[in-house]
């Protein structure tokens, strides 16, 4: 396993900027997730390590062999980095260990020990090694895709939204087989994603992309508790933001008097909790603030309540599933935690989430 390094990378196709100037280290042995919406550069990086795209600017170094910048330019398929693109593109007229062997050289690919350990590796049979892909489910298709990516035993693997095409059930199961199979297999890894339930569940940190550059690097128990700008807080997760004004060191807003979670001046702010800090009670057995059920969705493991407040604000709220107040109701909200504020529009800029490393 070798580390991942990039530095500075930049790039354009025609006028239009990419990827500016993006730093990025993904440790020996971890997981990074690559999370952002779509056009934000996700894959085209990953292009740029794997070696398919030239960088017009910046450096790619696996391990301490820089591969891409400096004036070098090593060919992807001397790279030693495994890549599991989107479908899995397996190829239709192999077999399951046909594909798995595909990538390593001729004197290993008749041994049919080493297919059986690979798909035990990925949590499949040995008994699927003759099947044609076809024969296969959507996310064995991706597990066997992993299994030829591990194959040549890789310095580092590259996944490009492999569980993207699969359905939430299938998804799951096959996350999990993925991650277990390479934390078995003592890979670094890259995933690009742009689920967040995917980045914050599989991953050891979790870099946030916006229009090509990297606005967020960190674990993924961070970033949502301490996203960086109230853009990552609302695609990392369900957030509930008020206007507010922060006042020695407590956000007052219409949900109350709040205590802060991080270093702040005093001055006009936005106010960010997640839903389930907000807890509801009977309206005249609570001191929280009274409200008003508009609306209920039920998930089954947990609902969100939709509430209206006395300024006409809505707020929503992550409740288990019993004990569901009814649309109409009135309730009290209490608030359990710390808020986290950020400038307010055309405010003085601020400092809103120190640097732990800082």
């Amino acid at each position: 396993m070798s580390s991942l390094t990039v530095t500075g990378l930049s790039k354009a196709f025609g006028p239009a900027p990419v990827l500016t100037g993006v730093d990025l280290h993904v440790p020996a042995g971890s997981l990074t997730a690559l999370l952002g919406p779509s056009g934000c550069g996700k894959t085209t990086l990953l292009r740029l390590v794997a070696g398919f795209d030239t960088p017009d600017a910046g450096t790619v170094a696996v391990g301490d062999r820089i591969v891409t910048g400096a004036g070098r330019g090593v060919p992807a398929r001397r790279r030693g980095i495994g890549f599991v693109p989107q479908e899995g593109g397996l190829f239709p007229h192999l077999s399951v260990a046909g594909n798995v062997v595909f990538g390593l050289p001729r004197r290993l690919r008749r041994d049919t020990g080493r297919v059986r350990e690979l798909l035990g590796l990925v949590g499949l049979d040995a008994e699927l090694a003759d099947r044609s892909p076809h024969q296969l489910s959507g996310g064995q298709q991706q597990r066997v895709a992993l299994a030829r990516a591990l194959a040549p035993a890789p310095s580092l693997v590259l996944l490009d939204e492999p569980f993207s095409s699969l359905d939430a059930g299938l998804r799951e199961d096959t996350r999990q087989a993925v991650a277990a199979a390479l934390t078995a297999a003592g890979a670094t890894a890259v995933l690009v994603t742009h689920d967040q339930a995917e980045a914050l569940s599989m991953a050891d940190q979790v870099a946030v992309l916006r229009r090509g550059r990297l606005v967020q690097l960190t674990d993924p128990r961070t970033l949502y508790r301490r996203p960086a700008d109230l853009d990552v807080a609302a695609f990392v997760g369900e957030s509930v933001v008020l206007d507010g004004e922060l006042r020695d060191g407590r956000a007052h807003c219409a949900l109350g008097v709040l205590p802060v979670g991080q270093p702040a001046v005093d001055g006009p702010v936005r106010v960010l909790l997640r839903p389930e800090q907000l807890r509801l009670g009977a309206p005249f057995a609570s001191s929280g603030v009274r409200a008003r059920v508009r609306n209920v969705d039920f998930y089954g493991h947990d609902s969100r309540v939709w509430l209206t407040l006395p300024d006409g604000g809505t707020v929503t709220a992550r409740l288990e599933g019993a004990d569901l107040p009814s649309v109409g109701q009135e309730v009290a909200i209490e608030v359990a935690g710390a808020a986290l504020t950020y400038p307010a529009p055309g405010a003085a800029p601020r400092t809103a989430v120190p640097d732990p490393a800082a």
